[in-house]
């Protein structure tokens, strides 16, 4: 696999995980339809995950890979909860699912803004599955050059979608509050995961 094929994957990985519902992209969102401290909580976000993501690439990615049985406990682990998760989506998509963004309007200071910032990233289990686990694991099929590349791919699309979510927010907003477009992206990411538990048990 070429460098820019394995960023691409990065990038899409990492994409795929971040963008579902949830609470801290409700915060987001808030923070970007309010227009207070969105640059200060974008940053906290994509530089937190870019943290995490490189503790998972270099770090826990490296740690599995020297044993060959943890190795092979984690990538199926990795692979039956990216299968469970996708099929969750696809139910989301059946049902119909809307993120709740609200329409309070509360002043909260910079400094309390990045505490409840920083509570809703790290203080989030699952950011930890998320960039940590699975993309430590996703990241095992590539060495060198390649696995800095999917390091990088990952980041930068997670500085893209914090951004994109907390600057675009006013614009999103009647986008992401309807029924039929959270269908197609609950139906897309399931597909995503598929796609990404299929590559790990193939590599």
């Amino acid at each position: 696999m070429s460098i820019e094929s394995a960023g691409f994957e990065g990038a899409l990985i990492s994409l795929s995980l971040i963008v579902a519902i949830g609470a801290q992209n409700a915060f987001v969102i808030r923070q970007g339809l309010s227009d207070r401290h969105v640059f200060l909580v974008c940053t906290i976000c994509a530089f937190s995950d870019a943290t995490l993501i490189s503790l998972g690439v270099f770090g826990f990615g490296e740690i599995i890979s020297n044993s060959e049985n943890l190795s092979g406990l984690i990538k199926w682990f990795a692979i039956s909860f990216l299968v469970v998760y996708s099929m969750l989506r696809f139910k989301a998509a059946y049902a119909g699912n809307v993120l709740d963004i609200g329409d309070e309007e509360v002043i909260v200071s910079a400094k309390k803004t990045a505490i409840i910032t920083l509570g809703f990233t790290w203080l989030n289990p699952h950011v930890y599955l998320d960039t940590t686990v699975l993309l430590g694991t996703a990241s095992l099929q590539f060495q060198g050059d390649e696995k800095i590349a999917f390091a990088i791919g990952a980041v930068a699309s997670s500085f893209l979608f914090f951004y994109s979510l907390g600057f675009g927010a006013r614009r999103l907003a009647p986008f992401l509050k309807t029924e039929k477009a959270w269908k197609i992206i609950d139906l897309l990411i399931g597909v995503v995961m598929l796609w990404i538990a299929w590559s790990i048990y193939t590599n």
